[in-house]
C-alpha cells in the first residue's frame, strides 16, 4: 500500500490523517515516483482550513502536498525516458495530484533530475518555494540586472531563495529579516540586511524597481513609498490594491499562483550545483507527524523549510 497525508473534511491540524491508499497506476507520458521527502507549505494548511480556492469541498477527499524529491519507479508507456528508474528526481507538481506521499505520480514535463550536490531532504524543500520565488520575481517582476529589489522576509522558505535568485541575476538586494537571522541572511549574499523590528525599511531602501512581498499587511502598505516611479510591487498574499499602485506611479502584479515549470526547475538544479544557491531545511518531520509539521510551520519564523522525511 502507499502512506499518504488525506483531508476528507476541513478544520483544523487533526483533521489530516495518514491512510494507506493504493500506489497509483502509470500510464501515458507519467512518472511514478517513490518518494523520499516533501516539503509542507502554507497552503497545505490554507487547503486544509477551506482557504484555498482551488479546493473545495466536493473535491475532497484529496493528498496533500505540492512539491517532492525521492527516485524514478517506474515509467508510464510513452514517457521520454530521459531518465532512468533509479535515478533522483525532484518536482512542483499540479494542485490535481498531492505529493506527500510514499508514491506520486509525476508528469515527464514536471519531473527534473535532482541537484547531485544536495541530498533528497534538501531537495525537497526546493521546487515550490523556488517557483514562487522565481516566477514572483522575473516573470510577475520583471528583475533584471542592475536593478534594486526589497524583498520582505528574506530567511524564509520562499524568501532565502528569492534573495539567492535575484544576486544570481545581477540585482542589488535588500531584504529585511528578524535579528536572530540578519546574519544568515548576509551569507545568502544580500547587499543591504533590514532587520524589520528595529529598523523603519522605508528609511533604508529608495529607489527600488521591485518589492516581493511575502509578509503582506502593514509591511505591503508601506512598501509602496520605496519604490521608483514606474515600479512594481508583487505579492504571494494578498493581491495589491491596484488604485493604490496608480496613487504611487507605479505597478502591482494581479492574484497569481506559482506553476510548475520543469525548465525553471532545471536552471535552478544548475545554480544549486554551482553553488550558487544554498538551501536551508528549518526542522524535519516524519510523515506520521505531518500535524505537528502544520501546526510548527503556522507558528512561523522560520529559517529556510519543513520537509516530511519518508524514508
Amino acid at each position: 500500500m502507499n502512506q499518504a497525508v488525506r483531508l476528507t473534511h476541513f478544520g483544523g491540524p487533526d483533521v489530516v490523517q495518514v491512510e494507506a491508499i493504493a500506489v497509483p497506476s502509470v500510464q501515458d507520458d507519467a512518472v511514478l515516483v517513490k518518494v523520499a521527502a516533501a516539503s509542507v507549505n502554507p497552503v497545505d494548511y490554507k487547503i486544509r482550513e477551506g482557504k484555498f480556492v482551488a479546493i473545495t469541498a466536493d473535491k475532497l477527499p484529496i493528498t496533500l502536498g505540492r512539491d517532492l524529491a525521492g527516485t524514478i519507479a517506474a515509467f508510464g508507456g510513452s514517457a521520454d525516458a530521459k531518465l532512468n528508474v533509479g535515478d533522483s528526481v525532484f518536482a512542483h507538481i499540479g494542485i490535481d495530484r498531492g505529493a506527500q506521499a510514499e508514491y506520486v505520480i509525476v508528469k515527464a514535463s514536471e519531473l527534473v533530475a535532482a541537484p547531485r550536490s544536495i541530498d533528497l531532504i534538501h531537495a525537497a524543500a526546493v521546487p515550490l518555494a523556488a517557483m514562487t520565488a522565481w516566477q514572483g520575481l522575473f516573470d510577475q517582476g520583471g528583475l533584471k540586472s542592475g536593478q534594486r529589489v526589497l524583498i520582505h522576509g528574506g530567511a524564509g522558505g520562499v524568501g532565502h531563495l528569492a534573495v539567492q535568485f535575484a544576486k544570481a541575476k545581477g540585482a542589488t538586494v535588500f531584504t529585511t529579516a528578524g535579528a536572530d537571522d540578519l546574519d544568515f541572511v548576509r551569507s545568502l549574499g544580500a547587499d543591504t540586511v533590514i532587520d524589520y523590528k528595529a529598523e523603519r525599511f522605508e528609511n533604508i531602501a529608495r529607489d527600488i524597481d521591485l518589492v516581493l512581498d511575502l509578509v503582506g499587511g502593514e509591511t505591503q502598505d508601506r512598501s509602496w513609498g520605496v519604490l521608483r516611479e514606474g515600479g512594481m510591487l508583487v505579492s504571494t498574499l494578498a493581491a495589491p490594491d491596484q488604485e493604490k499602485a496608480a496613487a504611487h506611479k507605479v505597478r502591482a502584479a494581479p492574484r497569481w499562483m506559482a506553476q510548475p515549470n520543469a525548465a525553471q526547475l532545471r536552471e535552478i538544479a544548475e545554480l544549486i550545483d554551482a553553488g550558487k544557491v544554498k538551501v536551508e531545511v528549518a526542522e524535519t518531520f516524519p510523515l506520521d507527524q505531518v500535524r505537528a509539521a502544520q501546526q510548527r510551520l503556522e507558528q512561523g519564523h522560520l529559517r529556510g523549510k519543513i520537509v516530511l522525511t519518508l524514508e
